[in-house]
């Protein structure tokens, strides 16, 4: 007997994802319920079709078999390993501490199907929340696809502050999040430098796609104007987060016309390329040539000279989203900045007379 159509405006039902899937109902409960038994090809055909027709679990069922899976996500798309690596570290241990389990997964930014991608995510693993880092915390499909599944979500150095307004403020802003004030601590590095005699100084932009490159930046020529001085043009180069972005921008920077004699990198990765081209160039650092990055990796402490830098918050920044989500106040979002720390080592110096 042919089924009947669904009206216009339905929402798709079990019956007919089990029928475009070419399956069992049971066996679709059982792909959305995670239960053992189900071939790993019929259980992704499932889920696609799930995805595809936009299937939603009603709620009532998934209160019988319990509200709660234990089970955090943790969504990043970022080429530096040190960020990635503070988050997760941070977040598995809170997760731990409270009987949850964190299941950490790559998205790439500008996949064509990155909703589609979340959707299946989230039937198939049914997680009590998730904690997204940049720049998927700032991609609005990102935040559509987790709403859509009403997902809780915890955003970790989001690219705007409540009240600023703007489209994405508008999809944010109910959202809780946690992260630090770039922008002021990018002001602190750059004053150290000032401080120390240092005028010509160079900067290194993070990732275009990440806001807090650009607060960073921002931070830096912040403290330039506080202090009355041009920055050049020439003493800019757009990085990317990584090493080999902090080698290319040095390999420029260091052999301009008239070579800076400091050099701010949004992040400990690229300052090590400055590092390692001014030491292939002979350059002594820090006496030809001040460095400093950003974040306090541990390899900003084990090189030498060791690097000045700023410590960000990574491990805390995620126990603190973890905890939000498993400790829901059920009040307004909460939106926390936690604090940083200026770590001042050998790398930097008064410029050469």
């Amino acid at each position: 007997m042919a089924r009947t159509p669904r009206a216009p405006g339905a929402a798709p039902t079990i019956v007919e994802v089990a029928e475009k899937a070419g399956v069992s109902i049971k066996t679709v409960s059982r792909v959305l319920n995670q239960e053992p038994g189900v071939h790993e090809k019929t259980r992704e055909t499932v889920l696609q079709v799930v995805a595809e027709l936009k299937y939603r679990p009603k709620l009532s069922a998934r209160s019988l078999a319990g509200a709660r899976s234990f089970l955090i996500g943790l969504l990043y798309y970022d080429p530096s390993a040190v960020f990635v690596g503070g988050v997760q570290q941070g977040a598995t241990l809170r997760c731990r501490e409270a009987g949850y389990h964190l299941v950490v997964e790559s998205l790439h930014n500008d996949a064509p199907d990155l909703e589609q991608q979340i959707e299946r995510m989230v039937l198939a693993l049914r997680p009590d929340g998730m904690v997204l880092t940049p720049p998927l915390c700032d991609n609005p499909k990102v935040l559509a696809a987790l709403r859509a599944t009403s997902t809780p979500c915890v955003l970790i150095a989001p690219g705007f502050h409540p009240g600023q307004g703007g489209a994405l403020d508008l999809v944010q802003a109910d959202l809780p999040t946690v992260g630090m004030d770039d922008l002021r601590a990018a002001e602190e590095v750059t004053q150290l430098l000032i401080g120390l005699g240092h005028r010509r100084i160079a900067h290194i932009k993070g990732a275009a796609d990440q806001s807090a490159a650009g607060q960073r930046y921002q931070g830096f020529l912040n403290a330039m104007a506080q202090h009355h001085l041009s920055v050049d043009a020439e003493l800019v180069y757009q990085g990317a987060f990584t090493y080999a972005s902090g080698v290319a921008g040095a390999e420029q920077l260091l052999t301009c016309s008239v070579r800076p004699t400091a050099v701010f990198a949004a992040n400990d990765d690229m300052a090590l390329g400055v590092l390692a081209v001014a030491q292939r160039l002979g350059l002594s650092v820090p006496r030809d040539l001040s460095i400093v990055g950003f974040d306090d990796s541990q390899a900003a402490g084990l090189v030498w000279p060791p690097l000045t830098t700023v410590r960000q918050p990574m491990a805390g920044m995620a126990r603190a989203a973890v905890e939000m989500l498993i400790s829901p106040t059920g009040g307004p979002a909460p939106h926390r900045i936690l604090p940083h720390e200026l770590i001042v080592r050998h790398s930097t110096t008064a410029p050469p007379a």
